[in-house]
């Protein structure tokens, strides 16, 4: 009995696997339009910002691989998930003159000897997912460049000045204790 139910199980298996039969709820289904092929947009697809886009050409970027540290078992062992994403950023002709220069400023303890912006991400099991979270991060550091600092109003600045002075007011006050405690503590001399 149990040979031709195992007989028969394959059986429809096999004919399942040569049938074109998608869940309806499969990848295909949901996201019929995605694909695992990391792209950059092209500038025309981002828009008119003439500071930066959000473009980043990969042709500038030095991608290498490597096995991720931590537990995964044998996936860590044997498969290069591990993304280090290195970026010039002087030699970076895409950006603006003084948003590379802030990126410089901004970044100076990331930057190598040689100019380089180091991103390292080993997040997930997936090259592709550790690629795209990478470039995400080099996206973000160089849309934080491109901020304008905030212009503090007249109202902060006073308030600030207040804070300060009162600080400095308690901290006299605090280091006078203390001064007249620890005298307190010494023996009277006598004349």
């Amino acid at each position: 009995m149990s040979f031709t139910v195992s007989k028969c199980f394959f059986n429809i298996v096999r004919t399942l696997s040569r049938s074109n039969y998608t869940s309806a709820i499969s990848l295909k289904n949901l996201h019929p339009k995605s694909s695992l092929k990391i792209t950059t947009p092209s500038p025309e697809q981002l828009g008119d910002n003439k500071i930066f886009t959000g473009y980043i050409p990969v042709e500038e970027l030095d991608i290498t691989y490597s096995t991720s540290s931590g537990p995964g078992g044998q996936n860590v062992n044997k498969v290069n998930t591990k993304v280090d994403l290195r970026f010039k950023v002087e030699s970076a002709q895409w950006l603006n003159d003084e948003v590379r220069q802030k990126l410089i400023d901004i970044n100076q303890n990331k930057l190598t000897k040689e100019g380089y912006l180091v991103i390292r991400s080993e997040k997930t099991r997936s090259q592709q997912l550790n690629l795209a979270d990478a470039i995400e991060r080099l996206r973000s550091l160089i849309w934080k460049a491109v901020e304008p600092e905030p212009k503090q109003s007249e109202e902060s600045i006073e308030k600030i000045r207040r804070r300060m002075e009162k600080a400095n007011r308690t901290r006299l006050i605090e280091k006078k204790m203390k001064s007249l405690t620890k005298n307190n503590r010494q023996a009277p001399t006598v004349f």
